[in-house]
């Protein structure tokens, strides 16, 4: 990638929303420097910060630099942008330990090795804002924005109507001019004169632009992304559970890869534009390829495999994969052994499970047991033996008759049995 093609690469992927006259011919020739602001309220960034992430990332591909902020002033104010109530306030403490998680993170993006030209940087705003008192705030910075002016954002407006009934704090009102100044620091001392970031922040990078020609007789530049939907009305990034983090303490890599495996076509389409690095030529490629054969899932399978490996690894993904495949595997339990406790139980959350106490196990278990008997799996008897003579019932994938004995050896992992009548019912006895 050359250092003048940053714009038409992202343009094409989609993820431009607006973009400040001059933009693309500012990049040309020169290394230029560009921020985002990254919120430390967490210890984990979630796929909802991955559409910036992308965005840094193909700046810094495109031979600029990028530099990713560490909100931990702002962070102890809130941002009210897209917010209908005050977040919480985090310590100093907190947000110095959720910086060095983030930029871990940030790493399998970003290149941070300070021996290149356009080495990534990790700033945090705490470090200029801390030796700033209130006064000296108001009077060197505050004068320079009008309340006319910061009152006609909608980030204010929409939090100030009167339909509104939280309102909004003087803190968070603030907040547009704690992160234009911000862009002033940057632009005095980094020499970063681009703020990038979602649509919803448009009101706030435009302040920081006016503070920059107001107070340094300088030129910022804008350009935001747009806030991802899904094709269905629901929302991105998130499923019943919350978030879809990229921490896998928080979200184990075999959800993360089942997320994206389980997208919409429509959405697969426009997703591995924005969440790869696969080549304009390769995505036209494989959306053929789809289109040909959509019961395939091809984009989804390449959305998942790309953006797992990248998040995590690629050996990372090779082990989420074949979670995936281990139900229709022809070695079933053999390959079901050497999974994570974590992710069998995550491959069969929600399939009924019975727990059996091992003095009981240990004697052997007969199949009327293992179904009825001791666990109503079955609603009787009857229909437990009409099942096994229908030859409707398998234990860990493999056929079995009413004479059969479960034992030892049919354990995974020392302590489950999968028991299944035909292919869609599935129950887990658990011995212990």
């Amino acid at each position: 990638m050359k250092s003048n093609n940053f714009f038409d690469e992202v343009k094409w992927r989609g993820m431009i929303h607006d973009v400040m006259p001059g933009f693309k011919d500012f990049l040309e020739n020169n290394i230029r420097s560009a921020y985002i602001g990254f919120d430390p309220t967490s210890n984990s960034l979630h796929i909802g910060h991955l559409v910036p992430i992308m965005l840094l990332a193909h700046f810094q591909k495109s031979g600029h630099r990028p530099i990713a902020l560490v909100g931990g002033a702002t962070g102890m104010i809130g941002d009210p942008s897209g917010k209908s109530a005050e977040r919480n306030l985090l310590n100093e403490e907190t947000i110095k330990t959720n910086q060095m998680q983030i930029k871990d993170q940030l790493a399998h993006f970003l290149d941070f090795d300070e021996s290149k030209d356009n080495a990534s940087l990790l700033l945090n705003n705490l470090d200029w804002m801390k030796g700033l008192t209130f006064l000296d705030f108001i009077r060197d910075v505050g004068k320079h924005m009008t309340v006319n002016y910061m009152m006609s954002k909608d980030s204010v407006k929409n939090r100030i109507s009167k339909d509104e009934a939280e309102g909004m704090s003087f803190t968070e009102f603030s907040y547009q001019l704690v992160q234009g100044y911000d862009f002033l620091h940057l632009h005095k001392n980094f020499d970063c004169s681009i703020q990038m970031g979602g649509s919803d922040q448009w009101g706030n990078i435009t302040s920081g632009t006016e503070l920059i020609r107001r107070m340094d007789n300088g030129k910022g530049y804008a350009l935001t992304c747009p806030l991802i939907t899904k094709s269905d009305g629901s929302k991105f990034g998130k499923t019943h559970e919350g978030n879809i983090w990229l921490n896998s303490n928080r979200t184990s890599v075999y959800k993360f890869h089942q997320y994206w495996l389980n997208t919409s076509d429509q959405d697969a389409e426009k997703y591995i534009k924005i969440f790869t690095f696969l080549s304009k030529e390769e995505i036209r490629k494989l959306t053929l390829e789809h289109k040909d054969n959509p019961h395939l899932r091809i984009l989804q399978k390449s959305l998942s495999k790309e953006i797992t490996s990248i998040v995590h690894s690629k050996e990372a993904y090779d082990n989420a994969l074949k979670a995936s495949n281990i139900l229709f595997s022809n070695n079933f339990k053999e390959d079901i052994e050497v999974l994570d406790e974590l992710i069998f139980l995550e491959i069969f959350e929600g399939v009924p499970q019975y727990e059996i106490e091992s003095s009981i196990f240990n004697k052997g278990l007969d199949m009327i047991s293992a179904l009825s008997d001791k666990t109503n799996f079955l609603k009787s008897n009857s229909e437990a033996r009409r099942a096994l003579k229908e030859n409707a019932i398998s234990v860990n994938k493999i056929k079995v008759n009413d004479s059969y004995l479960i034992e030892k050896k049919d354990l995974i992992s020392n302590k489950y049995v999968i028991l299944n009548r035909g292919k869609k019912s599935t129950y887990i006895i658990k011995v212990i």
